[in-house]
């Protein structure tokens, strides 16, 4: 089939790396297009593909946990970013994260190094000639957002998205910011996390900090995003939430959602704290940190005064500052069937948050199935269904059949699942599920391949 003409794929994050990586494996020749660093975005930093832009944590690898299963899935189905991802793994607990640098590098040398993949460094302007998949992410570029809703007749739907800051490992005081993974979920036993332990008294000053600190203003979004809506132009997502508004709900939101200090006990009392910062590797040698769940959108200088009164950071220096950045996806049940191929433009499929779905390994997948649905097209036989007891066929199900007034981006949770015939404990189930969900896999497997 490399003979043929090539197949496009517009975009070169984690989606379309995946579908470029899957169409060349099956003997397609394919195009894939990515606009930097000609034109570059407001989040990302480099010209590498498949760069993290939000966070670097891949989510639970844990193999009874959602994002788990779906790790396990994406590994049976020879994902090439699955694999990169485990292969620039940093300490983490039991989550999966990775070295940014070293990931986006090991993304783009495997798709340099494919011969029938050729990497055009150009912006796509217009939906190109079919069959197309388009993956062109979340801050897709004006130009091709609007001949996107001029090709399906329908406008895009916006939420705002959050990145967190990062600090200089380094510059954290280790006397009160201690190692630690939540319940020692951890490889080593040394604790993969810094973590900055509040008192009662700690937490209501950086409470209180946050809700008057200033932010950036957002143009005529900023009361909207403190109601959690985006002003006419769709949700804001609930799980990008900046904790300058999460603060405002009320003063323990933050203790009982990215702040909550279960599983966690400061050493130098022996109690749980009130409330704790979780710092995540950022890069295997520890120089980088992320505070975990503070995406926010205050001002450079309000980032740095606020954050300092975090217990261990009075002294920080920041490598990144958190920022707002605005995040471009399709409203998948009114405009995509169960293969992700637009209903009013057959031969084109999308992949990634701009269908959308959320979460890096949800993005990974969506390319695996329009690759594989592409394929099937080219080969003149219907797109495979993939089982609903997967992982994979429950997220893309749930994506393409929800309710078209409420649509929020669609992240990976065993909710998604079919419930078991019999009703098991809550300690059993996500084992049960994933076990039934890898036997279903297996039969599926010889009709993608």
């Amino acid at each position: 089939m490399s003979g043929a003409s090539p197949i496009t794929v517009v975009g070169g994050g984690l989606a379309g790396c995946e579908a470029a990586w899957q169409l060349a494996r099956r003997g397609i020749r394919v195009r894939l297009f990515e606009m930097r660093p000609g034109r570059m975005t407001g989040a990302h930093r480099t010209d590498r593909l498949a760069e993290l832009v939000c966070s670097n944590s891949l989510g639970s690898k844990l193999p009874d946990r959602a994002s788990g299963i779906l790790l396990a899935e994406l590994h049976r189905c020879a994902s090439l970013l699955a694999h990169c991802a485990e292969e620039t793994a940093i300490p983490a607990g039991s989550a999966l994260a990775v070295d940014r640098e070293r990931f986006a590098s090991a993304v783009t040398a495997a798709i340099e190094r494919e011969p029938l993949i050729e990497l055009v460094r150009e912006e796509v302007t217009e939906a190109p000639p079919r069959p197309a998949i388009i993956a062109s992410g979340p801050l897709t570029s004006p130009a091709l957002a609007a001949s996107l809703a001029e090709l399906t007749g329908a406008a895009h739907l916006y939420f705002y998205d959050a990145i967190a800051p990062v600090v200089e490992g380094e510059t954290v005081d280790r006397s009160i910011a201690f190692a630690a993974s939540r319940y020692g979920r951890d490889a080593g036993g040394e604790g993969d996390y810094l973590n900055c332990p509040f008192t009662n008294e700690e937490y209501d000053r950086f409470i209180e900090a946050l809700r008057t600190a200033e932010r950036i203003p957002l143009r005529d979004f900023e009361q909207a995003i403190d109601q959690g809506v985006c002003a006419g132009e769709g949700p804001m997502f609930e799980g990008c939430l900046p904790i300058e508004v999460l603060a405002r709900r009320s003063r323990e939101a933050p203790a009982f959602g990215p702040l909550r200090p279960v599983g966690l006990r400061d050493p130098r009392t022996g109690r749980r704290p009130h409330a704790v910062l979780q710092l995540r590797r950022e890069d295997a040698a520890g120089e980088r940190w992320n505070l975990v769940g503070c995406q926010t959108n205050l001002r450079e200088s309000e980032q740095e005064r606020v954050f300092r009164l975090v217990p261990g950071l009075a002294h920080a220096r920041f490598v990144r500052y958190g920022h707002m950045h605005r995040n471009t996806y399709m409203c998948a049940p009114r405009l995509l069937d169960r293969s992700l191929q637009l209903r009013a433009a057959p031969g084109v499929w999308i992949a990634g948050q701009l269908c959308g779905v959320e979460g890096y390994l949800g993005n990974i997948a969506t390319g695996l199935v329009t690759a594989i649905a592409a394929a099937s097209a080219l080969a003149g036989r219907e797109p495979p269904v993939w089982p609903e007891d997967t992982m994979i066929g429950s997220l893309v199900r749930v994506l393409v059949s929800a309710r078209p007034e409420t649509f929020q981006p669609v992240k990976a949770n065993l909710g998604l699942l079919p419930p078991l015939e019999t009703r098991i404990g809550r300690t059993d189930r996500g084992r049960l599920l994933a076990a039934r969900a890898l036997s279903a896999l297996e039969t599926f497997l010889p009709h993608i391949r």
